[in-house]
């Protein structure tokens, strides 16, 4: 099969894209399909087996207009492409911008859909919808950047440390945990570099957890031990910084309602595909869903792998499920085969 893989783009979290797309492209070639690797920065085609190495510099990417991105509906890869597989984190790549790129062009896309990217992306609607839903999660303000005294009640929010985030950033970016008064301008400073909206959350102390969930099906648990205290973007992607555990050690009853809540969170939001619920777990054990990744990171020591691998998958066959679930959620939307070419079996 022809396999059109997007890569790189142009957020925050680029590098780390690039590093998703080289191990997808691996598995791809193992599994036997052609692999068409575009950065969606620019719409170019990257060298076959030399996808990271080969993609344009973080410098030069920054230099391009934000209107660049929208030439991937036009490269004739896509267009040829039996399904396109997204490995974009952050920005255009995973708040819905892409995905409704790839519905206008009529292609088959791994991943969740246009309105889901879009909600999970912000966290603050992710939030409206748990509250809505019966999930729980940790009490938050949203303030807007600029605001020379935003009104902040942090008894309301439980006082410090408090958690302060860009609304719509993934891998932590832009993220301080404050535990004095006297830091908070410079946190919301920081989260305002990335967008004009920034959130104010509940500090839930206890234990970091996360469900990575394919299709309906919740994987096993993934505990996070950073050894800095906060699992920041340092933690995340430093070797040696942080410890995972999966299974995570929890009671059975207390491992099925996490992994409930998992399913719940992301069906609330409508994704599909692959995705990865992060979650607090309180001295108590008290579970608090914080957000939902659409596009959890697949580099092959990321969280999804590890986790899938504990249910007994290999990455390889990780990436094979989530072509399979991509095709048969186009199927069942459009009611005809992905591509004139491809034969359903």
């Amino acid at each position: 099969m022809k396999v059109a893989l997007l890569m790189g783009g142009r957020s925050s979290e680029r590098e780390i894209s690039l590093r998703t797309g080289r191990g997808i492209a691996q598995a791809l070639r193992n599994l036997g399909h052609e692999v068409l690797a575009i950065d969606a920065a620019n719409g170019r085609l990257l060298p076959s087996g030399e996808e990271e190495e080969g993609a344009m510099p973080a410098e030069a990417v920054s230099r391009l207009p934000a209107s660049s991105t929208s030439a991937i509906a036009h490269v004739d890869a896509v267009n040829e492409a039996e399904v396109v597989f997204v490995a974009l984190h952050g920005g255009a790549g995973e708040d819905g911008t892409v995905q409704a790129l790839l519905e206008l062009a009529g292609r088959p896309y791994t991943g969740s859909g246009v309105l889901a990217s879009a909600l999970a992306m912000n966290k603050v609607m992710s939030k409206r919808i748990f509250e809505h839903e019966g999930i729980p999660t940790p009490r938050w303000v949203l303030v807007r950047a600029g605001e020379s005294r935003p009104l902040i009640d942090t008894p309301a929010l439980g006082g410090y440390p408090l958690v302060v985030k860009p609304n719509a950033e993934g891998s932590t970016v832009g993220l301080t945990v404050v535990t004095r008064p006297d830091d908070l301008p410079e946190a919301l400073a920081l989260a305002a570099r990335y967008g004009p909206e920034v959130l104010i959350e509940e500090f839930i102390p206890g234990r970091e957890l996360t469900v990575a969930v394919l299709g309906d099906e919740a994987l096993p648990i993934v505990e996070i031990r950073p050894h800095g205290g906060h699992y920041d973007y340092e933690s995340k992607y430093t070797a040696g910084k942080t410890d995972y555990f999966c299974p995570a050690d929890l009671p059975a009853p207390l491992a099925a309602r996490i992994r409930e809540l998992g399913v719940a969170a992301t069906r609330a939001l409508g994704c599909r595909g692959v995705t990865r619920a992060d979650l607090r777990l309180s001295p108590r054990n008290e579970p608090y869903v914080l957000e939902v990744n659409t596009i959890p990171g697949m580099t092959p020591t990321s969280l999804v792998p590890m986790a899938a691998k504990a249910a007994g998958m290999s990455y390889d066959q990780l990436v094979a499920r989530m072509i399979d679930l991509a095709l048969g959620d186009w199927r069942k939307r459009t009611h005809r085969p992905p591509h004139k070419e491809h034969t359903p079996a």
